[in-house]
């Protein structure tokens, strides 16, 4: 059985991708803090060894706290991919690496393309997007999927905070100024077995179809629960914080479209009443 080990693999994507992997015929092996280490050499090079293909979901994801450690930011989301793919290289390992929307400013409303020129606002983004550059440099077969405003069984997520903010009772302040896809990682994990399947490379958009607001979706879950909230629009400015987020997340997902085949990605809203039910 094809041995695939899922760094990150206790995380929110990580567990939904496990799962994925073995209905798909495929031995997932998570890898996670404490007892795995991504930024450990040796670690890492004991886990290339020992799989057929790696999938990188680990990151360094507090993004406003990454800004007062830009360091370990850095040695997780850059530097760490980098060894990765320098070993696999080496081993002749194919590697599925996550980023983010995050390596975007959020200028404009047109949806980004894989080939629009990155310019991240955080200390976050950056490092992401390093991450990617080192990897590409390792030389190893690869592909790079970013996806934006996850959400999942495990972890903790924009969907999670709106439902226990629903169901706490009272008015909700929501953001109408970032507009992305609220995207279920179960439909990201199939994805990128799929990928996986083809050892596909190259760098792709990965987002549930249609676009929305924050509010637009905090509007359609209360709808879904049959909650009546007042929902009182806001501005990102309203909130600030130590990092700056993109306030257009919009994802063109066309060269992802022509690998997965037509009708693969489905309705945002499909997704999330599926998820919320």
């Amino acid at each position: 059985m094809t041995k695939i080990v899922v760094t990150g693999g206790r995380g929110m994507l990580g567990t939904d991708l496990a799962l994925e992997l073995r209905r798909a015929g495929f031995e997932p092996v998570p890898l996670d803090l404490p007892e795995f280490n991504l930024c450990d050499p040796e670690q890492l090079r004991r886990a290339v060894a020992d799989a057929d293909a790696v999938i990188n979901c680990a990151a360094y994801t507090n993004v406003d706290k990454a800004e007062s450690e830009p360091a370990l930011a850095a040695a997780v989301n850059a530097a760490a991919p980098g060894e990765l793919g320098r070993l696999a290289a080496a081993a002749g390992k194919y590697v599925l690496h996550i980023s983010t929307d995050f390596v975007f400013d959020g200028s404009g409303d047109r949806p980004w393309r894989e080939t629009d020129t990155p310019a991240p606002l955080s200390v976050y983004g950056a490092t992401k997007l390093d991450g990617e550059h080192t990897l590409a440099a390792s030389g190893c077969r690869h592909a790079v999927v970013r996806v934006q405003w996850t959400y999942g069984g495990n972890g903790n997520h924009f969907i999670k905070k709106l439902l226990e903010r629903a169901k706490a009772g009272g008015d909700i302040k929501m953001v109408d100024d970032q507009v992305g896809a609220p995207t279920w990682t179960r439909d990201v994990s199939r994805a990128l077995v799929k990928l996986l399947k083809g050892q596909t490379a190259g760098l792709y958009h990965y987002a549930a179809a249609g676009y929305a607001s924050r509010l637009d979706v905090a509007a359609f879950v209360l709808r879904e629960l049959g909650l009546e909230r007042r929902l009182l629009p806001c501005q990102t400015a309203d909130f600030p914080a130590p990092a700056r987020r993109p306030l257009n997340s919009r994802f063109d997902c066309t060269a992802l479209d022509t690998q997965l085949g037509p009708g693969f990605r489905r309705p945002w809203q499909e997704a999330l009443r599926e998820f919320i039910q």
